[in-house]
């Protein structure tokens, strides 16, 4: 069934690739270019290249894992699908934060070198530059104000790339690549091969480190993945773009590193060297170098225009994983508001730039945070191989783009990801810590405040994609099926068929021979003749319901601590369960007893003997009592039936008759929150006010074609089947399910 809140795809290749390019092309390489140089000498060109095949190994990954789920949310989407929502939750927390961080250093970026510029334009022509031009305080204004603007630019108009900012930028390397290779032919080879040696001015630990503190000059991909949901065509774009961006990227860094080293230093003086002494400026003054005054504002331009798109791109990317986040309600559902005329995410939008504002007015010095952006980077990087493995080996649908050489491309690429990360790690003490402790705020915050709900619309999804449990590694779910009445044997067996995942759920069917301790089957066969008769007639209506359960007979004084004791050994998910149209007076305490004595899901089911949800269920009525303690589990029924058919779900509050005005518009808010979080069908939602709520419920009941409840949950542990549930049942003809979630 599709969803809903699904985003129309705007983004043809040509927006998602300038997705790419503008977070990729540019920044990295003009702010970490001096590092590497310092920490390894002309032996740059192969870290970066180096890094080129990290991160292209990683881009095959992510492409895999994007084609097979084209949503928007990235390494978080990859997390939920394979993992489980508190996995999802703690990636797209962190990534969500990297994101936000990166925006800040690039929003600083554009800032500093646009008062660069402007001083450097008020000195050549009024002879002095203003100190405020440069100040630091003009810096966090300009970055800022250029923030918000972007914004309010991306609420305006659905897209992300700004294309025109990168044809620009493009142009402007090109020019400046050109420039430089004119420069290098016209230089003797035996200066060229002076300027490259020694190749490995300080060895192979150099280079290993020039690797680890220029990788993040190749992150932006990702960001193509993180907006999946909106591309045109994902199985072939979304692949296509990563490879093509990042083609782009290394197609740049690799010449203009190669000509930095060669021509871009004065006469007897090494790379190594003037990168020590001017690391965040000398790719600028080595354009100076060979191509004058001219070469030196060109790397001004091109650093203005490469700042500025990589905040465009980190603010466009961040903000849709932070959506897709409030999709599944790990963030607040108010995320996902869109802008009533343009359709782009306005909440998510807003909230993510105002964050970067925050980040940038509170911590103008973002060093250790950049430096934990890195770090996180390359863990969900390397989380995005594991992914990829498991997938390829979980799925049974397939992908329609595969990662050639495998496993070896994403072990190979999860490796080398780890191990800069450690060396992260190592280098920066702080980016770990500031990593967890944004982790744990997270944490805090999920587990106070959106688990219940996250958890709800993650259990009523995977009901309506069983391939997510494969996916998950989750084997073989049980279904334990109690078997007294060969009557009711074809309505239990298709309820049970309903919440056994296909082609992985089991369904056991169970029939307990009651007889005393000293039974002797030979002298009275007629007890097992009865189950073996009963179980017999469960396996034909299984089979006309094209389901093929496993089946068990055995020998007890009493059935109900042997279904308690079967379901314990076999460890079962679910125990369906049927009862009489009317109830006798010692139900409740053998139901009771038997709640408390397994940790399951529990499905009591009251119906006609010829009723299943296939074909006899249309029109659900759900009465919801305030905060319940079975919502995972009614998720499950209903995304279960939701999968095959089209439902009408109704979710009835009944309230006595001198509830306020106000209470009533809550309870109203609530149950359509309710609605939204467990029904992916037509859902409606129904407060009545009457202080007879059992035969309300009763009345509303007979215009439905099943009623599903949850009993009475005392505590975590102890759960009752009461008063309400008989008198129910005693009053109604009608098909009843009432359920117990485990624990």
């Amino acid at each position: 069934m599709s969803n809903p809140l699904q985003r129309d795809r705007h983004l043809g290749l040509p927006g998602a690739v300038g997705l790419g390019v503008g977070a990729i092309v540019g920044g990295g390489i003009l702010a970490l270019a001096g590092v590497a140089f310092a920490n390894t000498g002309p032996a740059a060109m192969l870290a970066f290249g180096l890094n080129g095949l990290i991160a292209m190994l990683t881009v095959l990954s992510f492409a895999e894992m994007s084609s097979k789920f084209p949503e928007s949310g990235g390494t978080y989407t990859f997390a939920k699908k394979v993992l489980s929502v508190e996995a999802a939750f703690s990636v797209g927390w962190v990534v969500w934060f990297a994101s936000i961080v990166a925006g800040v250093l690039y929003a600083i970026g554009f800032a500093y070198f646009l008062s660069r510029v402007a001083a450097d334009l008020a000195t050549a022509t009024l002879g002095q530059s203003p100190s405020w031009v440069t100040a630091d305080r003009t810096v966090t204004v300009l970055a800022v104000a250029t923030t918000i603007g972007l914004g309010l630019q991306l609420i305006r108009r659905s897209a992300g790339g700004g294309n025109w900012i990168n044809i620009g930028k493009v142009i402007v390397f090109s020019v400046l690549i050109a420039g430089g290779m004119w420069a290098v032919a016209g230089r003797p080879a035996s200066d060229l091969n002076s300027s490259l040696t020694p190749f490995l001015s300080a060895g192979w630990m150099g280079l290993i480190q020039a690797m680890g503190y220029t990788f993040i000059a190749l992150q932006g991909f990702d960001l193509i993945a993180a907006v999946g949901g909106e591309v045109r065509n994902p199985s072939r774009n979304i692949p296509l773009a990563m490879v093509l961006s990042l083609t782009i990227a290394l197609a740049i860094y690799l010449p203009l590193l190669f000509v930095v080293a060669t021509v871009g230093t004065a006469a007897g003086e090494s790379i190594a060297e003037a990168a020590a002494a001017h690391t965040e400026e000398i790719v600028a003054i080595a354009a100076q170098n060979f191509l004058g005054s001219f070469g030196y504002w060109l790397v001004m331009v091109a650093a203005v225009l490469s700042m500025l798109s990589a905040l465009q791109a980190n603010l466009f990317a961040a903000s849709r994983i932070a959506q897709s986040m409030a999709r599944d309600n790990t963030l607040p559902a108010s995320l996902m508001t869109l802008h009533p005329v343009r359709g782009t995410p306005v909440a998510s939008i807003a909230v993510t730039a105002v964050i970067v504002v925050a980040i940038l007015l509170v911590l103008p010095d973002v060093a250790q945070a950049g430096a934990a952006a890195s770090l996180i980077f390359l863990v969900t990087f390397a989380l995005a191989h594991w992914l990829a493995i498991l997938v390829r080996r979980r799925s049974v649908s397939g992908t329609p783009f595969r990662v050639p050489w495998f496993p070896m491309v994403p072990v190979v690429g999860g490796a080398s990801c780890i191990g800069l990360a450690i060396f992260q790690g190592i280098v920066v003490p702080a980016a770990g810590m500031i990593a967890a402790i944004w982790l744990s705020i997270g944490g805090i915050l999920f587990l106070g405040l959106f688990a219940r709900r996250a958890r709800i619309v993650d259990a009523a999804r995977v009901a309506l994609n069983p391939e997510t449990m494969r996916l998950r590694g989750h084997k073989n779910p049980l279904v334990l099926v109690p078997i007294a009445n060969p009557d009711h044997a074809a309505s239990l067996v298709s309820v049970a068929k309903s919440l056994a995942p296909p082609d992985i759920g089991q369904v056991l069917l169970l029939s307990v021979v009651a007889a005393p301790k000293q039974w002797n089957p030979v002298d009275d066969p007629q007890p097992l003749r009865a189950a073996q008769s009963v179980l017999g007639q469960a396996l034909t209506a299984s089979l006309a319901n094209g389901l093929f359960p496993e089946a068990l007979t055995t020998v007890a004084e009493q059935p109900w601590p042997e279904i308690a004791r079967v379901a314990s050994t076999h460890q079962c998910q679910t125990l369906v369960l049927g009862f009489r149209s009317t109830p006798d007076e010692s139900t409740p305490s053998k139901v009771n007893q038997l709640m408390s004595r397994v940790n399951c899901d529990i499905v009591f089911l009251r119906s006609p003997n010829d009723w299943s949800p296939e074909t006899g269920v249309r029109r659900i009525l759900v009465p919801v009592a305030g905060r319940g303690g079975h919502d995972e589990l009614l998720a499950r029924l209903l995304g279960s039936w939701a999968r095959t058919a089209e439902r009408n779900v109704t979710f009835l509050r009944v309230m006595p008759e001198s509830t306020s005005d106000a209470e009533v518009r809550k309870a109203r808010r609530e149950l359509a929150r309710t609605a939204r979080d467990h029904s992916f069908a037509n859902a409606t939602t129904a407060v009545e006010l009457s202080n007879r709520s059992v035969q309300a419920v009763a009345t509303q009941a007979a215009a439905h074609d099943v009623t599903v409840l949850g009993v009475q949950r005392v505590s975590r542990r102890s759960k009752l089947f009461g008063s309400f549930s008989l008198e129910l049942a005693r009053l109604t003809d009608c098909p009843l399910i009432f359920i117990s979630r485990r624990g």
